[in-house]
């Protein structure tokens, strides 16, 4: 099967982009009440029974205008950079996002980053073993942490480490009004770090297992591995150098596809840890019906989560020559 041009994969991706920005705005809306009902609801602090009141706010924020008229108006934001003004806070969205991204980077990057590793090195490692005992050892622990909801795992981690241990934070990812220098700042943001990342990797980690012992498994018996052991090569040299390598493809794939699932995952994470990153910013939003936060904050993982699978496409073009068309 020929593969895409990349022009081809360009205009896909575009095409893609734009289908997602407009569910994005519609989405939204198609949930039951609006942010008027939300801001002024009478279990809300900020409760007025005045009719002329929703109908200014309704004004004020766009709201009474057709549905078509506010998605121009958005599309028209978007192209200036505008992400609009949150109904719940009355603070610019781009504000908001300025303050939860880096978190939310740091978490879901930290998190990927440790998934890979463990899950790649102990897939080869099976993989390389397979039938034994480590192997069979390794895939019933990665299948159970794979199907361990994220919310319960997060929960009991907190409970265990936090609250009876004391060795962690319970919330939040530094410690507030402490003075201290910048090693030890660092020091801090980690500290506060360790359990969300952790806790987000557990399930990230199984899905590179399985694929990268899947594709050792596919290698066990290739030409070149016998040959390399008539040559008397070391065992090392074989299992990473050689069929770790050929068996990276569909890794890179996988990575692309894993940011998607470590979004979601971090949405559940930062609300059990208090964790100040954009997914308990969507989580409060969805809660106000905030559409302009909602749509920024999806608005910033779409254009993340398109952006790395159209660098993992390249990078697989890059690494096989046979799929460029």
């Amino acid at each position: 099967m020929e593969a895409r041009s990349l022009p081809g994969s360009v205009l896909s991706y575009a095409a893609t982009l734009f289908l997602l920005v407009t569910l994005n705005f519609f989405l939204p809306r198609a949930m039951p009440g609006d942010p008027i009902d939300a801001l002024l609801s009478r279990s809300s602090t900020t409760y007025i029974d005045d009719e002329n009141t929703r109908a200014e706010l309704a004004d004020y924020y766009g709201l009474d205008q057709p549905l078509l008229a506010q998605y121009g108006r958005y599309l028209g934001g978007l192209v200036r950079g505008d992400l609009g003004t949150s109904i719940r806070t009355n603070a610019p969205v781009r504000d908001a996002l300025r303050d939860r991204l880096p978190w939310s980077l740091l978490l879901v990057g930290s998190a990927t980053a440790a998934a890979t590793v463990v899950g790649m090195v102990a897939g080869v490692h099976a993989g390389w073993r397979r039938g034994k005992r480590v192997d069979r050892g390794l895939l019933g622990v990665f299948l159970g942490l794979r199907e361990f909801p994220t919310f319960l795992l997060g929960s009991l981690a907190l409970f265990v480490f936090a609250v009876k241990l004391d060795w962690f934070p319970l919330a939040g990812a530094r410690t507030p009004f402490a003075e201290l220098s910048p090693v030890g700042q660092v020091a801090d943001v980690a500290h506060h770090l360790v359990l969300p990342a952790t806790v987000l990797a557990v399930g990230l980690a199984a899905g590179h297992y399985l694929v990268m012992r899947a594709g050792v498994v596919g290698e066990l018996g290739a030409d070149y591995l016998l040959l390399g052991r008539a040559k008397g090569l070391a065992e090392r040299r074989l299992k990473y150098r050689y069929a770790a390598r050929n068996a990276l493809l569909p890794v890179v794939s996988l990575s692309a596809i894993q940011l998607g699932f470590a979004i979601t995952g971090d949405i559940l994470v930062e609300r059990v840890f208090a964790y100040p990153g954009l997914g308990r910013l969507l989580f409060e939003s969805i809660g106000a019906r905030d559409y302009p936060v909602i749509q920024g904050c999806f608005l910033v993982t779409t254009v993340i989560v398109v952006s790395v699978n159209a660098l993992a496409d390249l990078l697989y073009r890059l690494l096989d020559p046979r799929t460029v068309g």
